[in-house]
């Protein structure tokens, strides 16, 4: 009797806080929005956070509120930003800057040696605990390949023979991920229009670097100076390019004597 007195207990405080719950939901329920559902079922649904908002649903409810361009999802892409434009009633993007990702090293295996041989954890942020890595340069690309396994889109892989991270920039969505999971700091989201790229991230100078890669930045200078429109400056030991003045004529890549400046 006791146990039958129970399960009635039991199951009638179940009724009531299921009866309250359905109550509360109503009570508290957000107003549908169409206009942010139908963004909401334009965007990919990666929830990589690249857009700045928590997830897809962050994102929509920013474009939605007008506190975000259409074009805010990188993984959508153009043609996500224009049906998006279609929905929200504005002009669609007309020029596709989107960005990709881009690894400022050159510290493959022929360009750059190792300090020691390394048999730990096949992980770039494991090795970089060892004496700043096993790479010569200690900014170099690790090419242990945490960014490719950061990446959801297939779009980044390290290259068998030369040791290095490859991007694939028609897959490459710009989330970000291998930016965040890169712990020498080498991967960057770049416009697809900044083809002119330095593509070092050594902030020594002159023979040091050049010991440590044949391909380093020696900090000389001979870019910013030559440059006709003076669209380089050094920052840090490393040309930083204005590319509001570049004319991407190519005098920084013929003249760069340890061919740092790469067109891309």
């Amino acid at each position: 009797m006791q146990i039958i007195i129970a399960a009635l207990v039991l199951g009638a405080m179940g009724l009531l806080f299921g009866l309250l719950l359905t109550l509360t939901s109503k009570v508290f329920a957000i107003p549908a929005n169409p206009t942010r559902d139908a963004v909401r079922e334009t965007l990919p649904g990666a929830n990589c956070g690249a857009c700045g908002f928590p997830g897809c649903d962050g994102c929509a409810d920013a474009i939605a509120a007008g506190k975000a361009p259409v074009n805010a999802c990188p993984v959508g892409g153009k043609d996500a930003a224009d049906k998006i434009a279609a929905i929200m009633g504005v002009e669609p993007v007309a020029a596709d800057n989107r960005k990709v990702a881009r690894i400022l090293c050159q510290g493959s295996s022929e360009n750059c040696g190792q300090k020691f041989d390394y048999n730990g954890i096949h992980d770039c942020v494991a090795a970089s605990t060892l004496n700043d890595g096993f790479k010569s340069c200690k900014f170099a690309c690790m090419g242990l390949g945490t960014c490719v396994r950061a990446c959801q889109f297939d779009a980044i892989h390290v290259d068998p023979v030369r040791h290095i991270a490859v991007v694939d920039e028609e897959k490459c969505t710009a989330c970000g991920q291998c930016v965040a999971a890169c712990p020498k700091n080498v991967i960057e989201l770049r416009s697809v229009k900044e083809k002119i790229t330095p593509l070092c991230h050594n902030t020594g100078k002159g023979k040091p670097v050049m010991t440590a890669c044949k391909t380093g930045c020696i900090a000389c200078g001979l870019c910013a100076r030559i440059c006709p429109t003076d669209a380089i400056t050094m920052v840090n030991n490393l040309p930083v390019i204005d590319y509001d003045k570049c004319i991407a004529c190519g005098a920084c890549i013929t003249n760069c004597p340890t061919n740092v400046i790469q067109d891309t």
